[in-house]
């Protein structure tokens, strides 16, 4: 069958000269076309990602256009004369992308507004929500390497597209010929006809006055913070830019070869925040600046991580680490400032750290727990806002470096974060404390809960097939030890069934079924096994408690040998 699509695209796919190129190359090699063939590239909640290139499983002009026809008769199924708006990263064919997707709406009746360079993928949302569009596209592979790219489709409340309307988008796409059935325009004739219009400045600036007021103590002077920032070749720089200066930081240092937008990541390989790869730059520029802090957003700029100066060289912080450190000072500084509002809430992923609880009820503050996935975190927010409390949303941040403070968007935010992670780090150093101190102090008082998570990539069809028989097995088998500890409760999200080990009794787990498995630990600690939903790996997610750090560390290196072992690697 993947032979019949190959000879198929060699015969239409005549738009692209890089694919034309590709597919003459390909020519004879089974491998490299069955890849690229043998399957269709997914289309669920997280929209498109893949491999830059020719092929039903790559991203390229027609995987793009055959999502964007899709999108744009579910837009048209449920309005007349709508509107979308597209945003782009730095990321190779990036632009190209989003102006196939803007002619492609455009052709289908759709008012198009984009931008008209490349913008953080939370300015999407916020443009979505500000121009009232009834859906929005950023196109983006947020931190993969460079040879990916990615569509991220989003509905009218600024948030990705939740399992039903993603499913209903891909039954019209699985319709579709992907050569014949995709109508489209010229670009620059329907820029000139006003069905494609640029998004002008005052969206930035509005954008920018909605994150300055997520401040939680604007009275913080920032003159006495030093910072080094990277937005590692990405769209991050003039927002994040604009942002602090307008805050005050006056001692802000870019790195100079990751400041501009370069989508073969030539300085980091692996853009992601996440990893201390990313930033070598900053800590070889630190060494001269000798800043507080290290910020550096990933590519799309709605993830941020951090370093802080430790001991005469700098320490990276987690996601975990930060999500608590924001959630604690949020809480502390708006019960102080008498601005928490009556009966507040705040929202974290299942695989987030479970200290959150304890912090979040100290200050009185409900903690709710929804799937991996920034949109279910927005959707909570859309939840209050039709019931008119969106005021009670305070805080949102998954494990994987994204946050949100207030409800000016519906997805991860790294501009807001940057923001409000330099006015807490300066709050704490004119209190003579670091963030080092602040989170000692939090595992003090609340217990010691240390994070770590492993990833195994597992490629290509094969390594699609691995990932799911290990997920099969483990929701068909009963695990009743690990790491020598009794498993008292395993939460399948696949079934969305909580079993109590102990008693035996089950409960409904009220979140969509979702393919994710957790098991918790007589002591508290916890292990959750799920695939990615954006890159060939499966995901451990390991959580140790301990009454002290050793301890802690202690639990967190024997479980880590006990959830690869589980998993069969």
């Amino acid at each position: 069958m993947y032979k019949d699509k190959y000879r198929l695209w060699c015969e239409k796919a005549t738009k692209d000269q890089d694919i034309i190129d590709e597919l003459k190359s390909i020519s004879g090699n089974e491998e490299l076309i069955s890849d690229a063939f043998y399957k269709d590239l997914e289309f669920g909640t997280g929209g498109l990602r893949g491999v830059i290139g020719a092929g039903t499983n790559r991203m390229n002009i027609y995987t793009v256009g055959q999502a964007t026809q899709g999108l744009a008769e579910y837009v048209n199924s449920v309005t007349s004369g709508g509107k979308v708006a597209i945003a782009y990263d730095s990321r190779i064919k990036s632009d190209v992308f989003a102006k196939v997707a803007a002619s492609i709406f455009a052709a289908n009746g759709i008012k198009v507004y984009i931008y008209k360079e490349l913008m953080p993928t939370p300015m999407l949302s916020f443009a979505v929500r500000h121009l009232k569009c009834d859906a929005g596209v950023v196109v983006t592979a947020s931190h993969n390497p460079a040879k990916y790219n990615g569509y991220k489709a989003y509905g009218s409340d600024g948030c990705q597209l939740g399992p039903e309307v993603a499913d209903y988008v891909l039954s019209i796409m699985e319709k579709l010929d992907i050569f014949e059935d995709v109508k489209t325009t010229d670009f620059d004739t329907a820029v000139n006809e006003g069905k494609i219009e640029y998004i002008d400045d005052t969206v930035i600036e509005a954008y920018l006055d909605n994150v300055e007021k997520q401040r939680v103590s604007p009275q913080t002077d920032l003159s006495n913070l030093k910072v080094v920032y990277t937005p590692l070749h990405g769209s991050g720089n003039k927002p994040v830019r604009s942002i602090l200066a307008r805050i005050g930081l006056k001692n802000l240092t870019v790195v100079p070869e990751q400041e501009l937008p370069d989508g073969n990541f030539p300085t980091a390989p692996y853009p992601n925040p996440e990893i201390r790869q990313a930033f070598e730059c900053a800590l070889k520029l630190a060494k001269t600046v000798n800043p507080d802090l290290l910020l550096a957003t990933d590519p799309d700029s709605d993830r941020v991580g951090i370093a802080i100066r430790l001991d005469g060289d700098y320490k990276l912080l987690s996601g975990n680490d930060v999500g608590v450190l924001l959630l604690n000072y949020t809480l502390d500084r708006r019960t102080a400032n008498g601005t928490m509002p009556k009966n507040p809430i705040a929202v974290k992923t299942i695989v987030s750290t479970e200290i959150c609880t304890k912090i979040a009820d100290y200050y009185g503050c409900k903690l709710i727990n929804v799937l991996t996935g920034f949109k279910f975190i927005g959707e909570q927010i859309t939840m209050l806002e039709k019931s008119g409390e969106q005021d009670r949303y305070v805080f949102g941040f998954e494990e994987s470096y994204g946050y949100l403070i207030g409800d000016h968007v519906r997805d991860k935010d790294a501009v807001v974060a940057s923001m409000l992670i330099c006015e807490m780090t300066a709050y704490y150093k004119n209190l003579g404390k670091t963030l080092n101190v602040v989170l000692e102090e939090l595992y003090n008082k609340f217990g010691y809960y240390y994070c770590r998570q492993k990833s195994f990539v597992c490629e290509g069809q094969s390594g699609m097939e691995k990932i799911s028989a290990i997920m099969e097995n483990l929701h068909n088998s009963t695990v009743d030890f690990i790491d020598g500890e009794r498993v008292v409760k395993i939460n399948d999200y696949s079934k969305s069934v909580s079993t109590d080990t102990v008693s035996g009794q089950k409960t409904v787990i009220d979140l969509p079924k979702s393919n994710v498995i957790s098991y918790f630990l007589e002591n508290g600690s916890s292990l959750i096994v799920r695939p990615s939903g954006t890159e060939p790996k499966i995901k451990l997610y390991i959580g140790a408690v301990g009454k002290t750090a050793s301890v802690a560390e202690q639990k967190l290196d024997s479980l880590e040998k006990a959830g690869v072992s589980l998993l069969g690697f």
